[in-house]
């Protein structure tokens, strides 16, 4: 059954930098936690799409392409399919997972522009712009550092200090440098255009404290901050490649393109635009954007807060003209802000912030070449950086392997199927339950109400730790009940036994299913299942009409209702399982200390 009334719901992960391979880092703060709020969505009935691509345009792009000696886009579309292939293997399930070089953004991108400029948002002025004395090249406010002039913290960004959250400009800053190679910037006069930012003071304060006790209270303190310094927001750069500015006497210059900022948060609505088109209704994107009944969430880290707070909802505000200057919306509509900015802390890795540059990192490759992908998965969802900024370390790693998916939610898989299939052969039917079946049912079906519950306010380590609960009271049951020992004296009560134990099995892989869908597929195999239970994605080559073919992630997630307790049917024939998580060695904790020592 599906609930009366489904929600349309739009999970927006944040989109990746193809500039590299992404490591556990990144994904632990918007790949992962957005894949276990969908699925939950999904089987709750809910109506879920989930977009998201590679992030293609600025400088991160620019400079891996000179230090290869190739052009940005054989950058972009070499990383795009790295990421793809990692993300898809992670079994995050998107809808869409797109890119920000397509044409169809490049459209989208362009009309949220003119609209904005057209309601008076956006505005031309000249501005001093960083130069890199060596290349000639615009350095981005992200490429610059130097010391905040507000908190004298040494490594501010060009744009804002992470130390105190202020908002900057890199003239602020106190002996900036290049990031790249850490020369001083030339500052030189140049005319662009500027997001007039403080002409929506008033509206986002008023949005923003609308999410009081709804918000992560970190996510919002951080957002209501932020008002206090809000500063027109230069929205092109001297570059060569972005999304050309759509302007006579602008749009066929080489040197003038729209920002990556700007137009990467677009990227949600842009790639819900394409995700329509290929599914044959080109209107289909409306339900999740213009409906007023539709809700929105946003995952990401906590170092892209800003972009998704307050700069997305000012440019989707003055779209529809609903700042201080008044206004008409544009061909979209009246768009949705979000529902909730979901955004992570950081994930550091043995005491260490992740650091690509320094190898103080894993890549999702190579965790996934040696562990098993739903061990990740696990470990994010009940020891991730969820509210806190929290330390991955190998040692909790192969603890938490070994102690709770092996030995706690495995044994129970392994010991009540393999019991039933060695002694039955199937699934048997139940006789008279005895307060103890029913003390494990009851606790088994209620669990559902606060495991979903939990999951969707994505409190992931809540909703973990409640299905956990009622896996190890589905062991105590089993190893109380000792079936074993009744194969002679009282083989009806044996099967009694077998049937409650199963159906809490399969209980727990329903209610494990969004942080662990590929062991929870194996669960209902054992049990007797065919086709797809989970739902995994898929990576599928397409066209764009004048553009070059490139991978997509999509897939088939079945959306029926299948969020309870579903009755286990007697008679289905059972095989003897084999062991659902590999058991890992201690020797695993010293070989990757020691991997990562020999990077640095």
């Amino acid at each position: 059954m599906s609930p009366a009334n489904p929600k349309h719901i739009l999970a927006a992960p944040a989109w990746p930098y193809a500039n590299g391979p992404r490591h556990i880092g990144h994904v632990s703060g918007f790949a992962i936690p957005s894949d276990m709020f969908s699925r939950y969505q999904r089987m709750a009935g809910n109506k879920v799409l989930m977009v998201s691509g590679t992030d293609e345009h600025g400088t991160p792009i620019t400079v891996q392409a000179d230090k290869e000696g190739i052009s940005p886009r054989e950058v972009a579309d070499r990383y795009n399919e790295v990421i793809a292939t990692d993300l898809a293997n992670l079994g995050i399930s998107y809808d869409l997972f797109t890119r920000t070089t397509t044409r169809n953004h490049y459209a989208v991108t362009q009309e949220i522009f003119s609209t904005l400029l057209r309601n008076g948002y956006i505005f031309p002025k000249a501005t001093l712009g960083a130069i890199s004395p060596s290349t000639g090249r615009t350095l981005p406010d992200r490429y610059i550092e130097g010391t905040c002039p507000i908190c004298g913290y040494p490594s501010a960004r060009g744009d804002q200090c992470d130390n105190c959250g202020n908002q900057l400009d890199p003239t602020d800053l106190i002996n900036p440098r290049s990031r790249i190679n850490g020369e001083t910037p030339l500052f030189v006069e140049q005319e662009h255009y500027f997001l007039d930012l403080p002409a929506f003071t008033e509206v986002l304060g008023a949005w923003l404290q609308s999410k009081s006790g709804q918000w992560r209270p970190n996510v919002l303190k951080f957002s209501l901050n932020l008002l206090d310094d809000l500063r027109p927001r230069a929205i092109t750069r001297d570059l060569d490649w972005g999304v050309p500015v759509p302007l006579d006497g602008w749009r066929d210059r080489p040197d003038k393109k729209i920002y990556v900022w700007f137009d990467a948060v677009i990227g949600y609505l842009s790639a819900s635009i394409e995700w329509a088109r290929r599914s044959g209704d080109p209107d289909a994107w409306r339900a999740w954007w213009n409906d007023p009944s539709a809700e929105s969430y946003y995952f990401m880290g906590k170092d892209n807060i800003t972009f998704h707070a307050e700069i997305w909802p000012a440019m989707l505000l003055g779209y529809a003209g609903r700042g201080s200057k008044g206004g008409t919306p544009g061909p979209f509509g009246i768009l949705n802000l979000p529902t909730e900015v979901v955004s992570s802390e950081y994930l550091t890795m043995e005491g260490r912030k992740f650091s690509s540059s320094r190898q103080v990192v894993i890549y999702v490759r190579d965790f996934l070449a040696r562990y098993d992908v739903d061990a990740l998965r696990y470990y994010v969802a009940v020891a991730g950086p969820e509210n806190q900024d929290t330390d991955f370390t190998w040692s909790e790693f192969v603890r938490r392997n070994n102690d709770e998916l092996v030995a706690t939610w495995g044994n129970l898989v392994n010991r009540a199927v393999s019991f039933a299939a060695r002694n039955i052969g199937s699934i048997p039917g139940p006789g008279e339950l005895t307060a103890a079946d029913h003390a494990l049912l009851e606790t088994s079906r209620q669990a559902f109400d606060s495991v979903g519950e939990h999951l969707s306010r994505s409190r992931f380590k809540f909703a973990i730790n409640e299905a956990m609960h009622a896996v190890a009271e589905a062991n105590k049951y089993f190893s109380e009940q000792a079936p074993w020992k009744l194969r002679e004296s009282d083989p009806a009560r044996m099967r009694t036994i077998l049937h409650v134990a199963l159906q809490a099995v399969d209980d727990a892989k329903t209610m494990l299913t969004p942080f662990l869908p590929r062991s929870s597929q194996a669960v209902y195999e054992m049990l007797g299942g065919t086709g797809s239970w989970s739902g995994l994605p898929r990576i599928e080559t397409v066209d764009e009409e004048g553009g070059p073919s490139y991978p997509v992630i999509t897939g088939s997630y079945d959306s029926s209702f299948r969020w309870a307790s579903r009755p286990i049917a007697a008679g289905t024939p059972l095989a003897v399982p084999v062991p659902l998580f590999a058991k890992l060695d201690q020797s695993v904790v010293d070989e990757e200390i020691a991997r990562l020592a020999g990077n640095e």
